[in-house]
């Protein structure tokens, strides 16, 4: 694959693609976390003197929930598992490092643009979509390219050890067996409707589940906090914009739109002399003006194959992408004009612009005015920043700092360590708070930058330390958790007693019985407790069904395993074995390969 992305053509379509990516970037901004985590601030493991922090560790954890892998109510559960997982992933990079493995920021441009995910419906590269999409993975296209780059030579590295690696027929016969296996089975749910005796929980059993699980209502290190925020944004809303600078603005901006252009090429070199190129060209300019249309001659004339086949379309550009000589000719037209004779490091074009993508005066109105507001209001936000850095490091309050700068000080509720909600999904905040000078000496904390338009000051109005919540504050939450106990095990002693009956040949058991037919990729939607219980069960005997029990989120399923066989073979399953083969091995081999670094590696947890 990665062989595939070298060997690309280096046409102009790829150029003009290539470029929408770096414009991309370029309306995200630079990865606004790289510096904070990036820090060695509340280091929480060192791998091989590589630091992971609990800001690296509080953005996995977000980022994950914001892209569905962690439901929000797991958050406290996943990070001890995220952090080995993090843990994983640097001794992966750093002997992915060691190893010389590389791919250049050409390859990775190469691939995003290749991905079906950011393509519009013509299968075109659409900067909107990308945006979009890894936006609300939350990602910024900086940290989208990090990621993908560490991925992609990953799978690289895995590519070098499965190829190294191989399986015997038998191996894969065996596999190909186990995947075509079909077991019929039985099953019935049981809920608390089937228990003899409602569940009657006591003071006593509050008491002692609480006791043994105390660990469970821990209440983290907590802050309040004030704060003082210098806002670009409101600012600037307090600007009036006139109708005259509009309209300046936004005629500048259609100097600089970006524009759908084709081309027609002649290259030049030994069988051609530059003479011989222009006058080519010249004859094509003439049945131009005699009426030919531009897209056919494009398709017999050019000499780009990329684009002769679309009539020399290359696609949207902005200003920058092709070269200063091309963009000066292309960004000089107007709409259906076409240049004079063009002449780049390619060869000679003739150029013609085909649309121009600008916004009407009327809906660009309200971001014209907004951008023009932001600039008015540059100086007098930069003013009001240092004044803020001035008054905060010397007041002992906020209240005085927010009066000399005609701010309102706001106050937080409770913020605990490692939450990365309320005001601490802002950058450095949570850092601040709980560091020395702010929670221990009391002071303002240092300016922090928000983004390019947001400041904020803040300061410790309350704090409190970890504490476990005694039984009175968390009785509600107990109760459902020894209820939900105590039914779970009064469902499986229930089942096994029903199990039992079936096992002597009662037939008072068998009602309310489901039938299913399963293979290990047909699930015919069953929890995945029930398919695993399932094949993991032996192969029923003498026409005897095989009996157990699994427990799930809505109680207890009974399980009777009638028949074990075969399913016919096909390509389709010979293909799906053989890529499972390879995805075992890979795994097994990746496996051996992290116990390994693990076992060199120096690993500190603080």
């Amino acid at each position: 694959m990665l062989q595939d992305i070298r060997d690309r053509s280096q046409s102009w379509v790829v150029k003009v693609i290539i470029g929408a990516v770096v414009v991309t970037m370029a309306l995200f901004g630079v990865e606004s976390l790289v510096g904070l985590l990036g820090s060695d601030g509340d280091e929480l493991v060192s791998v091989n003197g590589d630091p992971i922090t609990r800001q690296q560790l509080d953005f996995t954890l977000q980022r994950a929930i914001r892209s569905g892998q962690i439901a929000p109510e797991q958050e406290r559960q996943a990070r001890a598992e995220l952090l080995e997982v993090m843990i994983n992933d640097l001794l992966m990079a750093q002997y992915i490092e060691k190893g010389g493995l590389y791919l250049s920021e050409e390859q990775i441009d190469r691939f995003i643009v290749s991905l079906p995910e950011f393509q519009d419906a013509q299968g075109r590269f659409s900067s909107e979509q990308f945006r979009n999409r890894i936006a609300s993975a939350g990602f910024t296209p900086m940290g989208f390219r990090q990621q993908l780059r560490t991925d992609l030579e990953r799978e690289q590295l895995e590519e070098g050890l499965v190829g190294s690696d191989f399986a015997l027929d038998v191996e894969n016969q065996r596999l190909l067996e186990l995947q075509r296996q079909l077991r019929t089975f039985r099953y019935r749910h049981l809920n608390e409707a089937d228990l003899d005796t409602p569940i009657e929980v006591t003071e006593d059993d509050l008491v002692s589940y609480y006791d043994a699980h105390r660990g469970d209502y821990l209440r983290p290190e907590q802050v309040r906090l004030d704060y003082l925020v210098v806002d670009r944004g409101e600012m600037a809303e307090a600007i009036e914009i006139d109708e005259q600078a509009l309209r300046e603005a936004w005629l500048a901006d259609a100097a600089d739109a970006d524009r759908r252009v084709s081309h027609i090429m002649v290259t030049l070199g030994d069988q051609r002399s530059r003479a011989e190129a222009v006058e080519q060209l010249e004859a094509v300019k003439a049945r131009l003006a005699d009426g030919e249309s531009f897209a056919e001659l494009a398709a017999e004339v050019s000499e780009d194959g990329s684009s002769s086949e679309q009539g020399g379309d290359i696609g949207v550009i902005t200003r920058g992408f092709l070269g200063e000589t091309f963009d000066h000719a292309a960004f000089a037209l107007n709409e259906g004009q076409v240049s004079d004779i063009v002449e780049t490091d390619n060869g000679l074009h003739l150029i013609q612009v085909t649309e121009i993508e600008q916004e009407p005066f009327e809906q660009a109105r309200e971001r014209l005015s907004e951008r023009l507001a932001i600039a008015e209001v540059d100086d007098a936000f930069n003013e009001r920043v240092q004044l803020l850095i001035d008054e905060s490091f010397a007041a002992d309050d906020l209240d005085s700092v927010a009066e000399t700068l005609g701010l309102q000080r706001q106050t937080t509720d409770w913020l605990s360590r490692g939450d990365s909600s309320g005001l601490f999904i802002e950058p450095g905040v949570e850092q601040q708070a709980f560091s020395a000078d702010v929670l221990v000496e009391g002071f303002n904390s240092e300016v922090l930058e928000l983004s390019k338009d947001r400041r904020m000051v803040v300061r410790v109005r309350e704090h409190r330390d970890e504490t476990t919540l005694p039984l009175d504050k968390v009785r509600d939450e107990v109760a459902t958790a020894v209820t939900n106990h105590k039914t779970r095990e009064a469902l499986l002693a229930r089942g096994e007693q029903l199990l039992a009956e079936l096992r002597e040949g009662s037939s008072n058991a068998t009602a309310d019985w489901s039938q299913a037919n399963v293979t290990r990729q047909q699930s015919d939607r069953l929890p995945n407790v029930v398919i695993d219980k399932v094949f993991r069960l032996p192969h029923p005997q003498d026409g005897k069904p095989v009996y157990s029990q699994v427990a799930g989120k809505s109680g207890v399923i009974l399980i009777a395993l009638e028949g074990v066989s075969l399913e016919e073979a096909n390509p389709q399953s010979n293909a799906f074995v053989s890529r499972l083969s390879q995805q075992i091995r890979a795994t097994g081999t990746l496996d051996g390969l992290l116990q390994y670094l693990h076992d060199e590696a120096k690993i500190v947890r603080h």
